[in-house]
């Protein structure tokens, strides 16, 4: 039989400020598509990479380059901001943007496939561990776009539902490194948890000030003071460095430590292909995600046709390293499984708790009763490690 040969977009800053993340999503796309062209005997998926630099004109230039030549589907974005800014272009074409990241959720768009985690997936079970296991006063802190803007929005709303107060809010630029003011407001207002959504150098420079700046006054900060993201992943642990590594709270869908045999066939096909790393992350496997269904839903839809694979995509069905994935059709966002993490000196998270099941995403938060009353309570979430 005659293999159809498909080009994909394959769009990562894999320079720039966060990309450490990046190249990490880069890794899992190519691991998928490596698996495809060696698994499939009726189309061959061809990468064509490239790399915006995290510069948003890169984005919007380099997205009008690949649909004009003929790429219809394309794997990529990390930021917000980038996505805000690439949408347009798909729209206008007629491409699918497989989007691999977990997000802030309340947009929909039918050349968008979203394949890592919408607010209920990863803010909402964030925000029931930390009332119920750490305290009800936050201090929020982010790099300065639509991502921690509306993450931290909703967290705000859905702390103040479980009885919490946000104390206060600070925003830094993306790359940003002077941390010393926010971390200065954080020691005054002792808030039970820091609530992050700082990304790349930025975060790397606060997790290290942060934890000398309350050495330096002899408090513990791990116990006393944590800091809970939704971003931080395993390959940017190193990145922090050894003094500041342990201790950290995440939300995620997936951690690289998952103990099952699906995870344990990714990271052994991951580590031998790319022994240079970056390691996997979360992330990561969202990019491989991506791949792994484009791929299926290429090869049913006989075309690379964007309305055709759209509709081909909701009736697949993936064993992937977190769990069963599935792609709603409703939302066309992704059934995933959150779990709640803290890392650990060796660059690795114990997992603390996770979902029984793949939960359905809910962008626009519509599903949850009242609205941001968690929809991660028990029995949906089980106790790992305490």
């Amino acid at each position: 039989m005659a293999r159809t040969n498909y080009r994909i977009g394959v769009m990562l800053s894999t320079t720039g400020s966060y990309s450490v993340v990046a190249r990490s999503m880069l890794n899992g796309a190519l691991l998928a598509f490596r698996e495809i062209n060696a698994g499939h005997d009726d189309i061959a998926l061809e990468p064509v990479v490239v790399n915006p630099a995290g510069d948003l004109a890169s984005y919007r230039s380099l997205s009008l380059q690949l649909l004009g030549s003929g790429v219809r589907h394309v794997v990529g974005c990390y930021t917000s901001s980038s996505r805000k800014e690439v949408i347009p272009c798909f729209e206008k074409f007629d491409g699918l943007l497989w989007y691999p990241s977990h997000y802030e959720g309340f947009e929909s768009s039918d050349n968008v496939i979203y394949t890592g985690a919408a607010p209920n997936q990863h803010v909402l079970p964030l925000v029931d561990y930390l009332a119920s296991r750490v305290g009800s006063r936050a201090f929020c802190v982010g790099s300065n776009y639509i991502w921690a803007w509306e993450n931290n929005r909703i967290f705000r709303e859905a702390l103040a539902a479980r009885g919490g107060t946000v104390l206060a809010e600070r925003y830094l630029s993306v790359g940003d490194t002077e941390v010393d003011q926010v971390i200065a407001a954080i020691i005054d207002q002792r808030p039970d948890f820091v609530f992050n959504n700082l990304i790349g150098t930025s975060a790397y420079a606060f997790f290290r000030a942060f934890r000398a700046a309350c050495r330096a006054r002899g408090i513990d900060q791990a116990a006393e003071i944590p800091v809970a993201s939704c971003t931080l992943s395993e390959p940017e642990l190193p990145e922090i460095g050894p003094d500041a590594v342990d201790g950290h709270l995440s939300s995620s869908v997936y951690f690289s430590s998952l103990n099952s045999a699906e995870n344990g066939a990714f990271i052994r096909a991951y580590t031998s292909s790319f022994p240079d790393g970056p390691v996997s992350s979360a992330d990561a496997e969202a990019s491989y995600i991506a791949v792994k269904l484009l791929g299926a839903a290429l090869s049913q839809a006989g075309t690379d046709d964007a309305r055709t694979v759209r509709a081909a995509v909701a009736d697949q069905r993936l064993c992937a390293p977190q769990g069963e994935v599935r792609i709603d059709r409703q939302t066309f966002h992704a059934w995933l499984t959150p779990r709640i993490g803290r890392s650990t000196v060796s660059g690795q998270f114990e997992v603390l708790l996770e979902s029984r099941e793949p939960i359905a995403p809910d962008p626009y938060l519509v599903q949850s009763s009242p609205r941001f009353a968690s929809a991660m309570r028990s029995p949906l979430l089980k106790v790992v490690q305490s």
